[in-house]
């Protein structure tokens, strides 16, 4: 991991946050109907949500943590209604990506 002046190392922070269970989800419901019209009729539940990726520095993994986590709670969810999860690792490479690009 590249350090800049300070010492501090780039992380990336893949966050995903979706509604907490219980909480109605009007965008999954009518991406499961989708789904169903289209010849899908194995999907049982769809929870949509928003996916972000943010790129930070921070002096240690420790610290790169608290940052998104802080993130998370005050500005990229809404902790009444949400929940969310993240992914963090190292910045300055290419992580491999799954599926495909449209």
């Amino acid at each position: 991991m590249a350090n800049d002046a300070s010492g501090h190392g780039a992380w990336v922070a893949e966050v995903i946050v979706v509604p907490k269970p219980g909480v109605n989800d009007p965008q999954g419901e009518a991406i499961r109907g989708g789904l169903g019209s289209l010849g899908y009729s194995g999907v049982q539940r769809v929870r949509s949500g928003r996916f972000f990726r943010v790129e930070l520095t921070a002096i240690n993994e420790a610290a790169a943590h608290t940052d998104a986590t802080a993130m998370c709670e005050r500005l990229l969810s809404n902790p009444v209604i949400e929940t969310y999860s993240f992914s963090l690792f190292p910045g300055g490479g290419q992580r491999a990506e799954t599926g495909e690009e449209s």
